[in-house]
Parts: structure tokens; C-alpha cells; sequence
């Protein structure tokens, strides 16, 4: 997915330093295009081969080193990166950054860059709190560099608090935030619904469905790396939210259409994709019920459509996705759906059929619109996100179209 991406990674004299390795390695996995730069201090910490190893590229820590391909060679690299991230940053690094100062191959090309800059600040606690770490930081804020907040925890002087780098997996999610898609989703209010409510029946059970929550979890993130601005409102799921996104947890049909109803005015584009339980028990129990030795009848109601009042209620300009899951007749139930509904996109899948459904990281879905019908083949839940969203896309630029050839008309 970065295929064609250059990353530069800058790493100082921290102990932190010897997670920027696994960063390095998950980038490369990524097909990314990776170079490491290290301050001298850094070389005390974690060896410049190891960076070789990951990324291929040679290492760079002097600037006067002859052994390079070109003549000026922080100049060619910033003119490549697509971003650059310092982490662990070190208070002397953020020191030199925010003031203009280059005295080795790291702050040389940093300054150098004209793309995304990242810094992620890792040092002891008093260090961090320290009013003039604190105003270079604001200062690099000011200069248009991204401050990634450390975590706070056990460090490694012994003190507890902030100042932990965080986990390679987490500074890669601000990396595929910058790089992994254009933002063509910019500007952009996006509303997923995701996940499985739960309805009570008592203080100890529920009733509820298989949903794990990854697809709609996958299209939260992907408009989030498309640049939208995401709420994503969610039942009961099996996997964490994805980083950047307001995230709304919620339990049940009910309390899932009062936050859709809350935030649905507002958006642009509302994709539900969430699990919810068609029915919910009459009455729930304050007391746990007893086993007993004869049958149990429980009395059930229909929940909520939440769907059906998005498109009721639906603003002018807003586009509506759903999803539907079947077991016969895919295309004949979806399509009634996305006309009962007034939808603007259904997306179907048959929950018999293998690689697709609950639980598994696959799916096999077709896209329906009045358009007509996409049958997509088996891929990742993260490639159908980029293919369902690729389609809204589509849809909301005909639509944009269309309306401006009636404005046109009306005009003439």
C-alpha cells in the first residue's frame, strides 16, 4: 500500500531508539522505501547496520561522509521524502530543530525537507514537563511539525509519567494517516456505523449476533487515511477502534440510533456497516432469571431502523450506504433494500459462502446501486473498504455532476 513511498526516519540518543527497527521492518513489509539517519549518539543505542539490514539503504549519520551517491546528498534525500519522522526526538534534537540549527546529517535534512514532519518526543519526565522542552515543542508546532504526544508509564531512568515513545505500531498509524492515500476525502464528514449491539435480557445476558466489527472498522479507517473527518459509532467488536476517528461506543439498537440521530445532520456521507439486532426483548429483567426446569419464552419486540430513518430524513447532498447480509437471494433482497430505504448503495454479502461474513479477515461482496450491480472478488475487508469507498466516490461525483447541469439549465 506505500508502495513508491519514501520514508525518512530520524533517530537520536534515546533508548527508545531500538524500536525504530520494527517501524523500519513493518514500512519495508509495506514496500515502502525507507531511510534511516541517526545522530551520533544514536550509534550508542542501536547499530547503523541494523538499519542497513531493514531498510537496504545505507545508514547516514555524517555529513561529510564520501561514500554517498550524491553531491549534496541531504538535499536529494529531503527533495525525495514523502515524510520524515524523528523518534525517539531527544530534547537537545527538538532543541536544534525549533531554532534553525544543522550541525549533522539528521537536522540537516530534516530542515532541508519541504514535505510532512513528524516528531515523536521521548525523555524523562521532568525533561518533557521542562518550560523550555515545552516551548520548543510549541515552537515546532508553529513551524508546521507534527508533535506525536508520548505515552505515559514506566520509563526507563525509573521514573513513572510522561515521556514513553509510543509503540512502533501506533507511530506507523501516523505514517499511513500521512501517506497511504491521496486525500481526496478531505473536508469530507463521514459517519460509519460498526459493530454488534447487544440487547439485554437481564443484568448477566444478552442477545446479539456473530459481528466482530472489522469491516466497519476497515471503512472508518480508510476514509480516516482518505482524509475525513470520521465519527465512527460502534457496538460490541473483537478488535480496537482505529486511531484519528471520534469513536462513539454504544450498546444497543436504541442507544445506536440516538447517536446516529444526533450526528446524521451533519454529515456528508454515512456508511452502516454495524450488526444490528432486529429484535430486543420486551422487558429486561432487573434480577438475573433463574434456571428453571421447563421451557422459557422470551417476548420480543422490533428494534429501531436506524437505517430506515437516515433515509427519511436524509439531508440534500448526503449519500447513504448500507450493507446487507444474506443467505438467498443476495441481489433480489439487497436491491429492495436500497429502494425501500432510499439508498444510494447497498453492500451485499452471502453469509454461506466462504471468505465471507463474520468474523474472518476476507470478504466477498457486490456493490448495488440504481446503477446497477458490482460483484467484487475475495479480498482483504481492507481492500473492499477502499473498493466501497472508491464507489461512494464515484456516486457522489455523478451526483455533483448531475446537479450542475440542472443548475445549468435552470440558469439558461
Amino acid at each position: 500500500m506505500l508502495k513508491g513511498k519514501v520514508v525518512v526516519l530520524g533517530v537520536t540518543g534515546s533508548i527508545a531508539a531500538y524500536k525504530i527497527a520494527g517501524l523500519a521492518s513493518a514500512l519495508k513489509k509495506l514496500d515502502t522505501e525507507v531511510h534511516a539517519l541517526m545522530t551520533q549518539n544514536a550509534v550508542h543505542f542501536i547499530s547503523p547496520v541494523t538499519f542497513e539490514t531493514l531498510t537496504g539503504n545505507k545508514c547516514l549519520i555524517d555529513t561529510f561522509d564520501r561514500n554517498f551517491e550524491y553531491s549534496v546528498e541531504h538535499v536529494a534525500l529531503a527533495k525525495r521524502a514523502d515524510v520524515v519522522l524523528v523518534a525517539p526526538a531527544t530534547a537537545n534534537v527538538i532543541a536544534k530543530l525549533a531554532h534553525g540549527l544543522a550541525d549533522d546529517m539528521l537536522t540537516t535534512t530534516v530542515l532541508a525537507c519541504t514535505c510532512k514532519k513528524l516528531v515523536s518526543p521521548a525523555m524523562n519526565t521532568n525533561m518533557y514537563r521542562n518550560p523550555a522542552v515545552q516551548d520548543n515543542l510549541r515552537r515546532l508546532r508553529e513551524l508546521d511539525f507534527e508533535v506525536i504526544e508520548p505515552d505515559a508509564g514506566y520509563l526507563a531512568c525509573g521514573d513513572t509519567g510522561e515521556g514513553k515513545m509510543p509503540s512502533e505500531g501506533d507511530l506507523l498509524e501516523y505514517l499511513l494517516r500521512e501517506i497511504a492515500f491521496p486525500k481526496d476525502l478531505a473536508g469530507t464528514r463521514v459517519l460509519v456505523t460498526a459493530g454488534a449491539t447487544r440487547e439485554r435480557l437481564d443484568p448477566v445476558r444478552f442477545l446479539s449476533n456473530h459481528s466482530t466489527g472489522k469491516m466497519g472498522y476497515a471503512l472508518a479507517r480508510h476514509c480516516m487515511q482518505r482524509g475525513a473527518r470520521v465519527t465512527l459509532i460502534s457496538g460490541a467488536a473483537q478488535i480496537p477502534p482505529p486511531p484519528f476517528v471520534d469513536f462513539i461506543p454504544v450498546t444497543d439498537a436504541q442507544e445506536m440510533l440516538e447517536a446516529v440521530r444526533e450526528r446524521a445532520e451533519a454529515q456528508d456521507i454515512i456508511i452502516k456497516a454495524a450488526a444490528v439486532a432486529d429484535y430486543t426483548p420486551v422487558s429486561c429483567s432487573r434480577q438475573k432469571l433463574k434456571k428453571q426446569d421447563r421451557a422459557l419464552t422470551l417476548e420480543l419486540k422490533r428494534t429501531p431502523d436506524i437505517l430506515a430513518f437516515l433515509g427519511e430524513n436524509r439531508r440534500p447532498g448526503q449519500l447513504l450506504c448500507g450493507f446487507s447480509m444474506e443467505t438467498k437471494r443476495l441481489e433480489e433482497n439487497s436491491r429492495a433494500k436500497l429502494e425501500r430505504k432510499n439508498l444510494d448503495m447497498v453492500v451485499a454479502n452471502n453469509l454461506l459462502e466462504p471468505g465471507a461474513g463474520f468474523g474472518c479477515d476476507t470478504n466477498v461482496v457486490t456493490v448495488i446501486t440504481r446503477e446497477g450491480d458490482a460483484r467484487l472478488p475475495q479480498m482483504s475487508k481492507h481492500e473492499v473498504a477502499k473498493e466501497v469507498v472508491d464507489r461512494i466516490l464515484a456516486l457522489r461525483a455523478a451526483s455533483e455532476s448531475h446537479d450542475a447541469v440542472l443548475k445549468e439549465e435552470d440558469t439558461i
